[in-house]
C-alpha cells in the first residue's frame, strides 16, 4: 500500500533540528522541541501497527538511483517493531537527558540534542529501508551523526575513542559491506529485500561464504568479534548516549542490518543448502561466550555493560542464523526485550554517577542503602538481560531456546544456557554487594538518589521490563508475523 508515512517519520527528527538550534539559549523551549518531535514520531509509527498486523506493507519510492536500485521505504513487521522500540525509548531517554545533562551542567547541550535527533532519523531510515542501498545510506548517516555524541566531552580520551569508533564503524562498512553490496548487485541485478532472499541459487558456495562474512563483519555496529572494540571505547560518551545509542539504536541497527541480510538477501533455503547457517551460528556463539567471559573481569560499570551488550547482540544474530520460525521470532523479540532491560541498566549507571561520582563496581559496596530505588531497578534490568522471570528477557530467550531445538542445533542451546549463567555471574554480585555489604567509599556515607528526572525513566523502564513478561504484545505479534514473512509464509 503506497504511503508517505515512512518518509515523514524519517524527516520529523531532521526538521526538529532547526527549532532546537534556535532555542539554544532557552533550555526549556529547546527540550520542548525535542519532546514534540519524539512524541509525534512515535505516534506516527504506532499508527501503522494495525495495518501491518493486518498483513499490509506500506511502501514509498522516493527516487530511482540505478536500475533496480531505488531510494525506497517499506514498512513491514520487522522494521515496524524496531522503529517502535527506538522511537518510544527516545521519549524516555529525553526525560533522562534533562536530569543527567543539567545535573552535571554538561556543556554543548544544544549540539547534543541536535545530533540525537539526527541519529533517530537515521535509525528510522534503516528500519524502513526497502533495499540494501537505502539501508546502507542511513547506516552511514547514523555513523556520522553519532560521532559528535561519542566525542561530546572533547577531551583526549573522547577524541581517541571517537577515532576508534569511526575506524571500526565506517572502515568496516566501506571496506566490507559496500564491496559485498556491489557484488550482490552484479550477481542479481537488484538490491530489493525479498522473502527467501534474492541472490541467485547458481551463486557458488565460496562466493556466498565471502559475501556472508563481509556483511556480518561489515555491519560492525552489530559488535561481532573481532569488530567489537569500538563499543567499549564509545562508553566515554555521556550516559544518555550510551543508554539509547549503544543499548538500543546504534547497536540494534547493526544487528538489524545483519538480520535483514541473512533472511532477505541470502534467504533461509540458500543458506541452509550450503551450510552457511551453521557458520553464522558459530560466529555468533563465539562472540556470546567470549564477551561474557570478558565482562566478568571489568570493574568499570559501563564497560561491563558494554561487553554484556556485545554478547546480547549476538543472541539476535544467532536467532537469525538458526533460520527456524522460533529462532527468528526470538531473535527479533530480543531486540525489544534487551532494549528495555539494558537501557534500565545504563540509566542506573548514569544515576549512580550523577549522585555519587562513582563509576567502578568495586566502589559500590553498600550503595543500595543510599540508592535503593536505583539499585532495585538495576536488579530488574539484570534479571531481564539474564533471561529470568518475571522479566521480558525470559520470553525472547525462551523462543531462542526453542529455535535451537527446531533447527536441530543442540550445541547452540548449550551456548545459550552457558551464557545465561555467565550473565548471572557478572550481574548478580553487583546487586548482592550493593544491598548486603557495608559501604566502604566515603561518598556513600550520606546523600540520596539522583535527581527526579534521572530517577523516573529508570523506574519506568524497569516496570516496563516486568510488564513485557506478562504482555509482550505488540512486539511478539510483530515478530511472529515477520518470521512467517521471512520464511515465505506470508
Amino acid at each position: 500500500m503506497p504511503s508517505a508515512k515512512p518518509l515523514i517519520v524519517v524527516l520529523i527528527s531532521i526538521f526538529a533540528v532547526l527549532p532546537i538550534v534556535l532555542s539554544g539559549k532557552r533550555p526549556n523551549l529547546r527540550e520542548f522541541w525535542t519532546f514534540a518531535a519524539a512524541v509525534v514520531k512515535f505516534g506516527l509509527i504506532a499508527s501503522m501497527v494495525p495495518a501491518v498486523l493486518a498483513g499490509q506493507t506500506l511502501e514509498l519510492t522516493v527516487a530511482q538511483v540505478l536500475p533496480g536500485v531505488p531510494l525506497a521505504f517499506r514498512v513491514d513487521a520487522f522494521g515496524l517493531m524496531f522503529a517502535l522500540v527506538s522511537s518510544f525509548l527516545w521519549i524516555v531517554t529525553s526525560v533522562y537527558s534533562i536530569g543527567y545533562m543539567r545535573g552535571l551542567s554538561e556543556h554543548s547541550q544544544t549540539r547534543y540534542y541536535c545530533f540525537f535527533a539526527l541519529s533517530l532519523s537515521a535509525v528510522a531510515g534503516v528500519a524502513f529501508s526497502a533495499n540494501l542501498f537505502t539501508m546502507y545510506l542511513f547506516y552511514e548517516m547514523l555513523s556520522l551523526a553519532t560521532y559528535p555524541l561519542v566525542t561530546h566531552h572533547q577531551d583526549e580520551e573522547a577524541r581517541r575513542s571517537g577515532r576508534r569508533y569511526l575506524t571500526y564503524i565506517v572502515g568496516a562498512s566501506i571496506g566490507l559491506a559496500l564491496p559485498a553490496m556491489i557484488v550482490t548487485y552484479s550477481l542479481s541485478g537488484t538490491l530489493t529485500f525479498a522473502a527467501q532472499g534474492f541472490l541467485p541459487e547458481t551463486t557458488s558456495a565460496a562466493t556466498l561464504a565471502i559475501l556472508l562474512l563481509c556483511f556480518m563483519f561489515g555491519f560492525a555496529k552489530a559488535g561481532i568479534m573481532p569488530f567489537h572494540a569500538w563499543l567499549p571505547a564509545a562508553m566515554v560518551a555521556p550516559t544518555p548516549v550510551s543508554a539509547l545509542l549503544h543499548a538500543v539504536a546504534v547497536v540494534k541497527v547493526g544487528v538489524f542490518c545483519v538480520f535483514r541480510t541473512l533472511t532477505e538477501v541470502f534467504g533461509a533455503d540458500l543458506l541452509i543448502s550450503v551450510n552457511l547457517s551453521t557458520v553464522a551460528c558459530w560466529i555468533a556463539a563465539f562472540t556470546i561466550l567470549t564477551s561474557s567471559l570478558i565482562a566478568l573481569s571489568q570493574d568499570g560499570l559501563k564497560r561491563r555493560l558494554a561487553f554484556s551488550t556485545i554478547g546480547q547482540l549476538s543472541y539476535i544474530v544467532l536467532g537469525a542464523a538458526l533460520l527456524s520460525p522460533e529462532g527468528l521470532t526470538g531473535g527479533m523479540l530480543h531486540i525489544a526485550m534487551h532494549a528495555f532491560g539494558k537501557i534500565t541498566l545504563f540509566f542506573c549507571a548514569g544515576a549512580i554517577f550523577v549522585a555519587t561520582g562513582i563509576k567502578n563496581i568495586s566502589q559500590m559496596a553498600g550503595i543500595g542503602r543510599r540508592m535503593p530505588i536505583t539499585m532495585g531497578a538495576f536488579f530488574i534490568g539484570a534479571l531481564s538481560v539474564i533471561g529470568l522471570p518475571p522479566c521480558g528477557g525470559f520470553i525472547s530467550k525462551w523462543y531462542l531456546a526453542l529455535g535451537t531445538l527446531s533447527a536441530d542445533q543442540p550445541a547452540m542451546l548449550a551456548v545459550l544456557l552457558t551464557s545465561s549463567l555467565l550473565n548471572a555471574a557478572y550481574f548478580l554480585p553487583v546487586v548482592y554487594n550493593a544491598f548486603f555489604r557495608e559501604p566502604t567509599d566515603p561518598r556513600l556515607q550520606s546523600g540520596g538518589e539522583a535527581p527526579l528526572m534521572c530517577l523516573l525513566p529508570l523506574k519506568f523502564t524497569a516496570l516496563a521490563s516486568v510488564i513485557l513478561f506478562f504482555y509482550p504484545q505488540p512486539f511478539l505479534d510483530l515478530a511472529r508475523l515477520a518470521a512467517r514473512q521471512m520464511l515465505g509464509g506470508g
